[in-house]
């Protein structure tokens, strides 16, 4: 699918508002999983959106700032470490996108989800798109504020649990996080139905 410089699909009636909405952290260990909606303002666009993946710490933070101030809605949902243990991360991804599109002070007509699939319980019209994050405004804006609201997280809860790494790392399975796991033990912040987490309860 492809935009103009609004976020605005071919086509798409000038009075639909379209969400973006996009995560970050399902792969990691630790942590919750952040997702944001965004509902860009077509008068306002913003340059340099893109996967927030594609762009270094510094560019990231200074387009989430532009998108705080400039788009016409946003809302963040955190999905807690024990919700996706009882849920399954993919579930607890899915209730997390149909929470921020919820929480939106403007309700979108039209929600763009990255991936291939849509959660069961929006409170609008749903799109998945695949690398949607890249090709789409409105979803790269979510993307770059879910993974900057999610780094921010993990800092703080580094703070809170030191000696696992998680200000350098943000919770994924790299190796001195492995090491400092199998050292520690889980912390409350583990996902301990992620198999490397499982691992080291069984041990213990």
């Amino acid at each position: 699918m492809t935009t103009d410089l609004f976020g605005r699909n071919p086509g798409q009636c000038d009075n639909e508002r379209v969400a973006g909405v996009d995560e970050a952290g399902r792969g990691p260990l630790a942590g919750p999983v952040v997702v944001a909606a965004v509902i860009l303002d077509p008068a306002r666009p913003i340059s340099g959106l893109t996967d927030s993946k594609a762009l270094g710490p510094n560019r990231r933070d200074q387009l989430a700032l532009e998108v705080r101030k400039h788009a016409l809605a946003f809302a963040i949902c955190s999905v807690e470490a024990e919700e996706i243990d009882r849920l399954n991360i993919l579930a607890a991804t899915m209730a997390g996108m149909s929470r921020a599109v919820a929480a939106l002070s403007i309700q979108p007509t039209l929600a763009l989800i990255d991936g291939n699939r849509l959660p069961g319980d929006l409170p609008c019209r749903g799109q998945a798109i695949v690398r949607g994050d890249a090709t789409e405004a409105a979803i790269s804006a979510a993307s770059i504020l879910a993974k900057t609201e999610r780094d921010r997280i993990m800092c703080a809860l580094d703070a809170l649990h030191p000696g696992y790494g998680f200000a350098r790392h943000k919770g994924y399975p790299t190796a001195a996080h492995i090491e400092a796991l199998t050292r520690l033990g889980p912390s409350p912040q583990h996902r301990r139905s992620f198999a490397p987490v499982r691992a080291c309860l069984s041990d213990s």
